[in-house]
């Protein structure tokens, strides 16, 4: 089973090799992000975006709504 992880898109970091800079839960790391400029997205348009992350490639665009909802079930997961 594979598990993606809502993060948030804050920076682009290296356009030419679509990389960007996410946030989730506090924890700020790379991620690619070249699967979602396939998908017609500009990459100056992705800043702010909600996206699954999974094993540090963005694979989809999510709402914030749905973001936050799976960031609150994964929090009551660990105590």
């Amino acid at each position: 089973m594979c598990l993606g992880i809502p993060a948030k898109i804050i920076a682009i970091l290296d356009k030419e090799n679509a990389t960007a800079l996410v946030e989730t839960t506090g924890v700020k790391r790379e991620a690619c992000i070249a699967l979602l400029s396939l998908q017609g997205s500009s990459l100056d348009d992705l800043i702010g975006q909600w996206v699954l992350l999974h094993v540090g490639f963005a694979m989809a665009i999510i709402d914030q709504d749905e973001a936050l909802r799976t960031l609150s079930l994964l929090a009551s997961l660990e105590g």
